[in-house]
């Protein structure tokens, strides 16, 4: 029996449809977490952990782990194979190239993706409010509760500016971080 090659399974996928990569097919079940909206994920945690800090936490946690975890696989994907044979033929075994090679050239992909888990962490945190949580959102939402009130816009600007100087302060830090760890080499 012979096996089956791309031109085969082309042949065999009905034409208008799209050649569909295994290993997107295999990682397309990660991103379901995003379907569900951030408020709404937050009142589904509310019956299992309560209000407070623990629903939060599980809500952020879930939500920055699809950019990294992309992020990650597709920086891992991109390494180029002949530098992986490379080191493979000079010796090193699975451990040493992953570390040696494979890590520091996927580097600028996974750190982008840390960046974008950090940014969505400041916006959904700010959303935390509504469960009790802790963080800026609590001011943002006062604010707006009291509209009308004398300080209402000033309690949702401080928030909503102190959430943007964060979020804006930590992008600045991961960028030095990359900028510090990333190999000269691979520099753009």
């Amino acid at each position: 029996m012979r096996r089956r090659g791309a031109a085969d399974r082309r042949a065999d996928r009905p034409r208008g449809l799209p050649e569909r990569d295994p290993v997107e097919v295999r990682h397309q079940h990660r991103g379901v977490v995003f379907t569900v909206p951030s408020l709404a994920l937050l009142g589904l945690l509310i019956t299992p952990l309560g209000l407070g800090v623990a629903p939060s936490v599980v809500a952020l946690t879930l939500y920055s782990l699809l950019p990294i975890v992309r992020n990650t696989i597709v920086g891992l994907a991109g390494v180029d194979r002949t530098l992986v044979d490379a080191a493979r033929g000079i010796g090193m075994n699975r451990g040493r190239i992953l570390l040696r090679v494979e890590l520091p050239l996927a580097w600028p992909v996974i750190l982008t993706g840390v960046r974008v888990a950090t940014q969505l962490a400041m916006g959904i945190g700010a959303i935390a409010a509504y469960v009790s949580g802790p963080g800026l959102g609590e001011q943002i939402f006062s604010g707006l509760a009291r509209l009308g009130g004398a300080n209402s816009i000033n309690m949702t600007l401080a928030g909503t500016l102190g959430i943007v100087i964060l979020a804006l302060i930590f992008d600045g830090c991961l960028m030095l971080i990359g900028r510090l760890t990333t190999p000269r080499g691979i520099r753009a």
